[in-house]
């Protein structure tokens, strides 16, 4: 109750108008019974954006897990995380653009070593590329539906255009270094 209270006041009013007494008014709870859970509204919306990235990152593992196909499990990531974005977005937006609450401003950051290593075992056994190279090629395709939840904050397009679009950039940028990036650097056959 206490962190969909903040949730609720981050969304409509900002970070600026969180406050103690605010969030327990909100949440329909005594001020002294906050305090029980947490010393500051600042340790609040650090909770607060930590469940919300953590609910981002299992639902888009879930995706991931019920996918067949290579398609399917970058459609289904994308898609999750698209329709998340447009949905808390904002509150990710404003919670991570505080230093004091979040340590970065890329959704796409929150655990994102563990989600590197399980998706890039899956495109170096797909794909055939070696493994550290599969693991740079997966980092680096994080920025795209970082950038894509960002246009959509930003900009009136359908989420299922951007989602093609976004899905097409990913396994395009993994087509193009296993078709080109890996030709060139293979020994020359005399």
């Amino acid at each position: 109750m206490i962190l969909d209270a903040a949730a609720t006041m981050v969304e409509h009013e900002g970070l600026s108008q969180v406050s103690m007494e605010r969030v327990a008014k909100q949440a329909g709870i005594s001020k002294s019974l906050i305090y029980k859970y947490f010393e500051s509204t600042s340790e609040i919306l650090r909770k607060l954006l930590q469940r919300e990235l953590t609910y981002l990152r299992e639902t888009q593992f879930q995706a991931a897990e019920a996918a067949d196909t290579f398609e399917e499990l970058v459609q289904g990531i994308t898609k999750t995380y698209l329709r998340n974005i447009s949905k808390k977005g904002l509150l990710i937006e404003r919670l991570q653009a505080d230093p004091a609450i979040s340590e970065t401003k890329d959704p796409t950051a929150f655990n994102r070593d563990i989600a590197v290593d399980y998706l890039a075992g899956i495109v170096n056994r797909n794909f055939d590329i070696p493994l550290e190279t599969a693991r740079a090629v997966t980092d680096i395709s994080f920025g795209v539906p970082s950038a894509a939840g960002s246009y959509l904050l930003r900009h009136d397009i359908d989420i299922e255009k951007l989602q093609d679009i976004t899905v097409s950039m990913i396994i395009g940028s993994i087509n193009g270094v296993r078709d080109d990036y890996m030709i060139r650097r293979r020994k020359l056959k005399r």
